[in-house]
C-alpha cells in the first residue's frame, strides 16, 4: 500500500460508501456526536419527528453552553426540554456551567482516531486530538444520531508543514490568523487542513484546538493534527491516557495541496472589523482606542491563555475605561485558575468574570458600546454578532487583547515593558463530573420519558416537496459573504431558535428587516433569493435554511455557497443553484420573477437548467447528486425518513 496522509487514513477507516476522489460524494460512519443547546433543540424535535428511539453513536453529548443568560423563562425551559430529550433518546447531558462544548468534549470524550459530527461548525476543534471531526447542519447530525452515515463531498487534503518555534508574544492564534490572511474566509472550502512537521512539538493540544477551531473560518470541512506526545500529555492530565494512540501521516505521503508555515517568522496578527479574513499585523492597527477586551471562548480555550493574561495583569493593571471581560471555557479551567491564583489576579486588575460558556461570542451578554472598538479572542467578528448592531470587533490573541487592555489602545504585545511568561498547561487537570448526566436506557422503566415541551418548543411542521414548475418572485438580493448570522441572527433572537414560528420574524434582520413581511406576501407562490459568493458562511445553524423554507423559500441562486449551508438548504427542500455564466449572473442580479419549468426533469438530465428572469432566458448550474435530488422531490430529510419508517 502506498504512503497515506493521516486524513486519508481516518476517512478510509470510517468510509461506508463512495470514492475517496475529491468532489465525489462519500458516506462516513460517525463514532460520536456533539450537540449544543441553541441548535440541539431542533435536532431533538427532528429525532422525535423521524420516530428515532435511541442514539446510536456513543457518546452522543448535549451541551448547554450558548443560551445561558436567563432573563426570562425561555432559556431555562429550553434547558429542561433538552434534559428530558437526553433521557428520552439515551444521550449524555452537560448542564449549564460546565463550559463550552468543544474544549469540554476534548477533556471528557475526545479519542484519537475516532470520528465525530457536531451541530456546530467549530466541531472541527476536536481534530486537535487526531479525530476526524466535522461540523454539519442539525438535520444531518440527527441522521447520524439515528445511525445513518454522514454524507459529504470528498474534500481535498491540504498538507500544512509546520516548522520553527513561536517567538515571544506570538501564539497559536497567530498561526490560524496567518492562514486566514493568506487565503481568506473561503480559501479552505471542501478541504481538510492537515498539519504536520517538527514545529508541532512546540504546540500543546489546546494550542492545536485554537487552530482547528478556526479552520472552519476558512471554510474547511475539518482540520486534522497527528496524535503524538502532546496529545498523550493532554489526555494523561485528565486521567484518560488509556484512550491515547499514536497517529501520523506515513513518511513520503502526498497531499492535494501543500503549504508551509515557519512559526519563527510569525508576528502578532489581528482581524479587523468585520471579517475573520481581514487580517493585518497588530502593529498596523496600533494606537486605536479601546473600549473592551474580551478573553475566552472556544477560540481561546486553554488554561495557559488565562494564566498568561493573569501574569500580565499582575505586572500592570487594566487601563481606566477599558472593560476587561474574562470568559472561562470550562469548570476545569476555572478550577485551575482558582487553585493557582490566576482568578484573584484578574479580579484585582478589575476584570469582570463571566460564567463558563459561549456568552459574548454569540451576543449573549458582554455586547460592546455602539461604534466602540472591542478586541476579542472569539472565532468570528461578523457584523452585529457581538450583540451590538454597529459593532467594531477585532479578533486577536489573548496576549494582544491583554496588552491592549493594559495600554488602553490597540497594542502590539512585543512593545510592552515586561517579560513574556507563558505558564504550561497543568500536568494534572482532572475532568470533573459535576453537571453531567450519563445516558440511561430509555426503556428501563417500561415507558420512554416524555419530552418536557413548552409553547416555545412546538413540533416541526411538514415541508412541501419542491414543485415541478417554479414561478417565484425574487424578494431579496444580497452580496458576497452573507453569513448565517445575517440570515438568522444570534443575540436576542437565540431564545427563540427552538421555535421555528417565533424565530421567523428575525430572518435577515441585520440586512433587511422587511424580508419576513415580503415572504408572507408571497406565501402562495413561494419566493427566491439571489446572492453573491460564499453565501451562508459561518455557523452551521440549520434554522438559517429551515425557517426561510417554512416561510416559502424555494430557490437560492448564489455565485457560490458555503459547504454546510448548501447542504442544509437541500436537506429542507430548497434548491441551491448558481448562474452558469457572468451574463446570467448580471441578469439575475436585477431581480424580478424567476421561472424554472420541469425542475426535476432538468435536474436529472444534467448540470444545467434553463430558466428565465423577467422573461429573459438565463442558465443555471447545480452540483446536486441523485440522493440530493431525491430529497428535494420529497421535501427534505424529515419527510424522507418519515416515509421510509412509515
Amino acid at each position: 500500500m502506498s504512503a497515506r496522509n493521516l486524513s486519508t487514513k481516518l476517512l478510509e477507516s470510517h468510509r461506508v460508501a463512495g470514492d475517496l476522489r475529491p468532489g465525489a460524494e462519500i458516506s462516513l460512519r460517525m463514532d460520536q456526536a456533539l450537540l449544543q443547546d441553541v441548535l440541539g433543540t431542533l435536532v431533538m424535535l427532528e429525532l422525535e419527528g423521524m420516530g428515532i428511539q435511541q442514539a446510536v453513536p456513543q457518546p452522543t453529548v448535549q451541551y448547554i453552553d450558548h443560551a445561558l443568560i436567563q432573563q426570562d423563562p425561555l432559556s431555562a425551559d429550553a434547558h429542561r426540554f433538552l434534559k428530558s430529550a437526553c433521557e428520552r433518546f439515551g444521550i449524555w447531558y452537560s448542564g449549564p456551567g460546565n463550559g463550552i462544548s468543544h474544549p469540554v468534549h476534548m477533556e471528557h470524550f475526545g479519542v484519537p482516531g475516532e470520528s465525530m459530527v457536531g451541530s456546530d461548525s467549530h466541531t472541527t476543534a476536536a481534530g486537535s486530538l487526531g479525530m476526524l471531526a466535522i461540523g454539519a447542519g442539525g438535520i444531518e447530525v440527527a441522521l447520524a444520531i439515528a445511525g445513518e452515515p454522514l454524507v459529504i463531498p470528498m474534500p481535498r487534503i491540504w498538507g500544512i508543514e509546520v516548522t520553527g518555534e513561536l517567538p515571544d508574544w506570538v501564539s497559536a492564534r497567530d498561526v490560524i490568523l496567518e492562514l486566514l490572511r493568506r487565503h481568506g474566509v473561503a480559501g479552505g472550502k471542501n478541504c481538510i487542513l492537515e498539519f504536520y512537521g517538527e514545529g508541532l512539538q512546540g504546540l500543546s493540544a489546546m494550542d492545536r484546538h485554537i487552530i482547528a477551531n478556526m479552520g472552519t473560518e476558512m471554510g474547511a470541512t475539518s482540520t486534522v493534527f497527528p496524535s503524538d506526545e502532546r496529545t498523550r500529555e493532554f489526555l494523561a492530565a485528565r486521567g484518560r491516557e488509556a484512550v491515547w494512540q499514536p497517529l501520523a501521516a506515513d513518511p513520503g505521503c502526498q497531499y492535494d495541496l501543500e503549504e508551509r508555515i515557519d512559526l519563527s517568522e510569525l508576528e502578532p496578527l489581528i482581524a479587523l472589523p468585520s471579517s475573520p479574513g481581514n487580517v493585518v499585523p497588530v502593529r498596523e492597527a496600533a494606537g486605536e482606542p479601546l473600549f473592551q477586551s474580551y478573553i475566552g471562548s472556544s477560540g481561546c480555550p486553554g488554561y495557559s491563555e488565562f494564566a498568561t493574561v493573569a501574569q500580565m495583569f499582575s505586572e500592570q493593571g487594566c487601563a481606566e475605561g477599558v472593560s476587561l471581560d474574562i470568559n472561562p471555557t470550562s469548570r476545569q479551567v476555572l478550577g485551575a485558575m482558582i487553585e493557582n491564583g490566576d482568578l484573584a489576579a484578574l479580579v484585582a486588575a478589575g476584570a469582570r468574570i463571566h460564567q463558563a460558556g459561549c456568552n459574548g461570542c454569540i451576543g449573549m451578554g458582554q455586547a460592546p458600546a455602539q461604534g466602540q472598538n472591542s478586541l476579542r479572542t472569539v472565532p468570528r467578528n461578523f457584523p452585529g454578532r457581538s450583540g451590538t448592531k454597529e459593532d467594531r470587533v477585532f479578533l486577536c490573541s489573548a496576549e494582544t487583547a491583554a496588552a491592549s487592555a493594559i495600554s488602553g489602545v490597540i497594542t502590539d504585545p512585543r512593545t510592552l515593558d515586561m517579560p513574556y511568561l507563558r505558564p504550561a498547561e497543568p500536568a494534572r487537570l482532572p475532568a470533573a463530573d459535576a453537571g453531567f448526566m450519563a445516558p440511561r436506557d430509555p426503556e428501563a422503566n417500561g415507558a420512554r420519558p416524555a419530552l418536557a415541551t413548552s409553547d416555545n418548543t412546538p413540533a416541526l411542521p411538514p415541508l412541501p416537496p419542491l414543485p415541478a414548475d417554479l414561478s417565484v418572485p425574487v424578494i431579496l438580493e444580497v452580496g458576497d459573504d452573507i453569513s448565517t448570522d445575517d440570515i438568522m441572527p444570534a443575540g436576542t433572537a437565540i431564545p427563540y431558535w427552538c421555535n421555528v414560528h417565533a424565530s421567523a420574524r428575525f430572518m435577515f434582520e441585520p440586512i433587511d428587516p422587511a424580508y419576513p413581511d415580503r415572504a408572507a406576501e408571497s406565501a402562495r407562490t413561494g419566493h427566491a433569493i439571489v446572492a453573491g459568493h460564499n453565501y451562508g458562511q459561518g455557523s452551521s445553524r440549520e434554522n438559517a435554511a429551515l425557517v426561510p423554507a417554512l416561510q416559502g423559500l424555494r430557490v437560492v441562486v448564489a455565485r457560490s455557497f458555503a459547504r454546510i449551508h448548501w447542504q442544509n438548504l437541500v436537506c429542507f427542500g430548497v434548491l441551491p443553484v448558481t448562474p452558469a455564466t457572468e451574463d446570467d449572473a448580471k441578469a439575475l442580479a436585477a431581480g424580478g420573477w424567476l421561472e424554472i419549468s420541469n425542475v426535476h426533469g432538468q435536474l436529472a438530465a444534467g448540470a444545467r437548467l434553463e430558466a428565465s428572469i423577467n422573461g429573459v432566458a438565463v442558465r443555471l448550474a447545480h452540483e446536486l447528486t441523485t440522493r440530493q435530488r431525491e430529497l428535494l422531490a420529497v421535501g427534505g430529510v424529515i419527510n424522507q425518513i418519515g416515509q421510509r419508517r412509515g
